[in-house]
């Protein structure tokens, strides 16, 4: 039968080497993480004190020792809040802290009950498993993957009952209240599962933040740095997704693709810093203009593109319309003064059998066209080859 003590200081071990891999997430400056870190290391300071029981003063192996594990499960149960940007209630966690301490101390100097002891402790570690389990369920960010969050859900859980059962079977003990009631088998089962604890949800919670790095990166890796908007990868992709919807259901889509007008000679008077400030207000103005489901990309350099779901040619055009109208009336401020920009477009829709390239191809076609006749005006791709294939609208 395994020794108390050995499954103590395997749990001890455990946590001392999650330690420095918690320590080497510290630096991905995500919500939480700090703490994560702080819980696992009082951990790593709790256990040793439980070991040196009869060794030290009761009122440091058993009154500290076991306040400073409550407060490690505080400080787990506060990253995650943290991590999932939720409120922390601290009058609530330190009221339970306080009562757990008073609780302690009655039951060891004022009536020394080993089954008490323990029974209040898996209560408090208990019901902050499940705290833990509630928040992340309930929490979960809905752009993330499920498995990370349901895994620590679960684990907390199942951690939680066991903590549970431990309170329940230490409450049918009897005898003399000694060290002895430690030894049975199934307080030592129970034992190894309750200091595995914060190990197990140290490792669930860098599960969590492994899979937030990862979305972050690929939503970095869709996005333009300097605007927001979509990168041509992205918005690729959401092209793909968006148009294979329409297909199926038989819905219009439409793309618009503009080009910033005599973009060069702005950064020529205003400079790159001046140029920047025209793109990112540019993008504000479309997004202000963007319906739910429409998506906007930055293609390279001045140009971008909007696509348009449930949108036909003429629900194209009054959008473009109503965004030249936007953008012509209000200066950007540049830094160096203010500055008046306009656009050209080019609109083109969704025919069965495209593909990105085509329609990317016909509205780029319209675009050239808008371009060429002057500038500062909208055409219309028609699907035809001659002259009359495209429909311009001047400012």
């Amino acid at each position: 039968m395994l020794d108390p003590a050995v499954a103590i200081a395997i749990s001890a071990l455990m946590s001392l080497m999650l330690t420095p891999l918690l320590g080497s997430l510290l630096r991905s400056r995500m919500p939480g993480v700090s703490d994560w870190f702080a819980s696992n290391l009082m951990m790593v300071v709790a256990l040793p004190l439980i070991l040196l029981r009869g060794r030290i003063p009761d009122a440091v192996s058993v009154v500290v020792a076991n306040e400073l594990m409550a407060l490690s499960a505080v400080i787990y149960y506060v990253g995650c809040a943290r991590f999932l940007q939720r409120p922390v209630r601290w009058s609530v966690l330190i009221a339970g802290l306080v009562a757990l301490g008073a609780a302690l101390v009655y039951w060891r100097y004022v009536v020394d009950s080993i089954p008490q002891r323990v029974l209040v402790t898996v209560l408090f570690s208990a019901a902050l498993c499940m705290a833990v389990a509630v928040l992340v369920v309930r929490h979960r960010p809905p752009a993330r993957a499920a498995y990370p969050y349901w895994a620590t859900a679960t684990m907390a859980l199942v951690l939680g009952v066991c903590q549970l059962v431990r309170g329940v079977y230490f409450t049918t003990l009897t005898g003399t209240t000694n060290t002895l009631l430690f030894a049975t088998a199934g307080s030592v089962a129970l034992l190894a599962i309750g200091g595995a604890i914060m190990p197990m949800l140290s490792m669930a919670a860098m599960m969590m933040v492994h899979d937030a790095l990862l979305t972050d990166a690929r939503a970095a890796a869709d996005r333009d740095f300097l605007t927001g908007a979509l990168s041509r990868k992205g918005f690729e992709a959401a092209v793909q997704r968006l148009s294979a919807g329409a297909v199926s259901s038989g819905v219009p889509l439409s793309l618009l693709i503009v080009d910033l007008d005599h973009f060069k000679a702005i950064n020529d008077t205003f400079g790159h810093a001046g140029g920047d400030a025209v793109l990112r207000e540019f993008v504000r103005r479309v997004e202000s203009q963007l319906r739910r489901g429409d998506v906007l990309g930055r293609m390279g350099g001045e140009e971008f593109a909007i696509l348009l779901p449930e949108a036909g040619t003429d629900d194209a055009l009054r959008f473009a319309e109503r965004l030249s109208r936007s953008v012509t009336l209000q200066p950007v401020d540049t830094g160096s003064g203010p500055r008046r920009y306009s656009f050209s477009g080019g609109i083109a829709a969704w025919q069965p059998g495209d593909t990105f390239d085509l329609l990317n191809m016909r509205a780029d076609a319209a675009l050239y066209e808008a371009k060429y006749s002057g500038r500062n005006r909208i055409c219309v791709y028609q699907g035809r080859t001659e002259e009359s294939a495209f429909a311009s609208v001047p400012p």
